[in-house]
């Protein structure tokens, strides 16, 4: 008799910490970092492709070296932010790369204007095929970014709901993520004046 109650408690403690959640919380957090990584390569793709968009732009829009000027210093600043993968665990060094981010975001809109204000700009073949490139990588950009809000938000709530929440609470002690959030000022669509 008392093996058999030996038995059933054992398969009741093999059971409970099957239905704790460990395992599950471990997963979504390796999930928050593979899409973050992701994140992190969009952005370098987009880092990657700036210095070419500068250099044909340059040949063609002398005349407008403030904007190339705010491109060159918006990457200098993007690449001037280390975005590790600790990077998500850190709210003001998350809010930093963000702001790194929209600054650059902001340079790169500006560009575009002057390519539909100089037709002999946006007639060259490079140009085009770079912008092109530069479009593919803001959208690439935009489903990253998505997919990680998606992945923090299922790792958020797997540490929050019970019983996860006690395992986390008494081993893990994970803490929740930040999600990407809209730029100041992106609920109003931007001006192209000529």
């Amino acid at each position: 008799m008392k093996r058999a109650a030996m038995h059933l408690v054992l398969l009741f403690v093999i059971f409970s910490i099957a239905g704790c959640g460990y395992n599950t919380m471990q997963r979504n957090e390796e999930a928050v970092k593979a899409a973050w990584g992701n994140v992190e390569a969009a952005y370098q793709r987009r880092n990657d492709l700036i210095p070419n968009l500068v250099e044909v732009v340059k040949a063609y829009a002398k005349h407008e070296r403030e904007t190339l000027q705010a491109v060159t210093e918006a990457r200098g600043k993007v690449g001037s932010i280390q975005a590790g993968k600790d990077i998500v665990g850190d709210p003001k060094a998350f809010a930093r790369f963000q702001e790194a981010q929209a600054s650059m975001s902001s340079a790169l809109s500006r560009l575009l204007v002057v390519a539909e204000r100089y037709p002999d700009l946006k007639a060259n073949q490079n140009f085009r095929d770079l912008q092109v490139q530069l479009e593919g990588t803001e959208n690439r950009i935009n489903v990253a970014r998505t997919r990680y809000n998606s992945a923090v938000q299922e790792f958020n709530t797997s540490i929050r709901i019970f019983p996860n929440s006690l395992t986390n609470k008494l081993l893990l002690h994970l803490t929740p993520r930040e999600p990407f959030k809209a730029e100041a000022g992106a609920e109003k669509a931007p001006q192209v004046k000529f």
